[in-house]
């Protein structure tokens, strides 16, 4: 309490007593915290949150459930659209936003608002997270938890540095996006990152080593291999027997969409028997059901459905370059797939070669292809990698991902190393 009071006095002494008041209230509060007279309290700030389905959204939205069941205090802050896509959990405080114009299924987000940051200020949160994107509400957020001296961690969701190669009218943009991550990844006390191979991305590209790993998890009882089912391939015109090659995604040219194409073309000009099943939906969708014609496309997939989809195919196909983890990847695996993926951030944390499956390179077909025909004319081979995958998905819990972000939280306030 003396500096506190110390503190007070010196603003005061200025003739700013509003803010010397606003001082006492936040130091109390953040030693409340460490003294455990009340609750924890977080403040959640990200650029998607309800308005999209997205494996960003899904994981954020995992974090504040927990939090709230170990009685933490959270407030988001966060874009939101017309119709939501998903029922948030959490006090969801808007952010003005727009739609992106070339991507029209996500919102631009602006900085926080005055009302926004008046919200804030009344909170007194003790830690704010930001799940960074190259927006003005990422930049605002920073640069209001500085003012109001509000330890600030961030995690990393999406490598945006990787998608811009995708749209030719924002390459140019890649220095300014690197320059920018790096800058406001310094400015956090902890980065929190899914994978191991997206840590060493991050350190080979000169990056400030403040990361902790913080990996995703899998429901094993919803992704399952008895989830399997005849009834669900003969919905689907698929018959019992036949070589399944599946993908799971959001149909976005940043997937790789041109190397899965380009794949499953040459499995049928090698007389490959197969059957291709791409579950998602997005932008790119008409453009893909045009290219494959013969390939069973079954729109967006949640619940029971999805299980039983990855648990009726045979292989997954995963051919993204952009991952910072896959999750879909994981739950390929959960469903006793193995799984073929580029060889890149996410996916090389994920798969063992030639053990849960094989990595391929980055957009080269033919390698994607030989694993994939391999497997199609090797059923042992194909169940022993499978089986495999199954039991390395089991390490990967929710519960012990959700508790991990909570400990970090803990020990940065009390000034420990967990």
């Amino acid at each position: 309490m003396v500096s506190i009071q110390v503190h007070s006095q010196l603003e005061v002494r200025d003739g700013n007593l509003a803010r010397a008041m606003n001082s006492i209230d936040e130091h109390a509060g953040r030693l409340g915290c460490i003294n455990e007279n009340r609750p924890l309290r977080v403040a959640l700030v990200a650029s998607s949150y309800n308005y999209i389905r997205d494996g960003v959204a899904l994981t954020l939205n995992r974090l504040v459930a927990y939090l709230e069941q170990q009685d933490v205090e959270v407030l988001v802050f966060a874009p939101v659209g017309e119709v939501a896509a998903l029922e948030h959990h959490g006090t969801l405080v808007p952010v003005p936003s727009m739609a992106l114009p070339p991507r029209p299924e996500y919102r631009l987000a602006f900085g926080l608002p005055r009302q926004a940051v008046e919200r804030l200020r009344a909170f007194h949160p003790d830690i704010m997270h930001v799940a960074l994107a190259p927006d003005l509400l990422g930049y605002s957020a920073l640069r209001t938890a500085r003012r109001l001296n509000i330890p600030v961690v961030a995690s990393c969701h999406t490598r945006f540095e990787t998608y811009l190669k995708h749209y030719w009218y924002s390459v140019w943009l890649g220095g300014l996006l690197k320059a920018y991550l790096h800058r406001a990844y310094g400015a956090c006390r902890e980065v929190y990152v899914p994978s191991q191979s997206m840590i060493d991305a991050l350190l080979a590209d000169g990056l400030e080593d403040n990361f902790r790993l913080w990996p995703r998890g899998v429901d094993t009882k919803q992704f399952h291999p008895g989830k399997r089912s005849s009834v669900w391939r003969a919905k689907y015109g698929i018959g019992e027997n036949e070589f399944v090659v599946a993908f799971v995604s959001r149909l976005v040219r940043e997937k790789e969409l041109d190397t899965l194409v380009a794949t499953l073309r040459r499995l049928e000009a090698r007389g490959i028997a197969h059957r291709s099943l791409i579950v998602g939906d997005g932008p790119e969708r008409a453009a893909l059901e045009s290219q494959l014609p013969q390939a069973v496309f079954t729109g967006f997939l949640t619940g029971d459905e999805l299980a039983e989809a990855y648990a009726s195919s045979d292989v997954f196909l995963f051919p993204s370059e952009t991952e910072t983890f896959g999750n879909v990847t994981l739950e390929a695996m959960a469903s006793g797939l193995p799984c073929v993926c580029a060889d890149a951030t996410g996916s090389r944390s994920l798969v063992v070669h030639g053990n849960t499956g094989y990595l391929a390179g980055p957009r080269c077909s033919d390698e994607f292809a030989d694993r994939i025909a391999t497997m199609a004319q090797d059923g042992e081979l194909r169940m022993r990698l499978g089986q495999a995958a199954r039991q390395r998905s089991l390490v990967f819990s929710w519960e012990e991902s959700m508790a991990r972000i909570l400990g970090y939280y803990r020990s940065l306030l009390a000034g420990t190393t967990p």
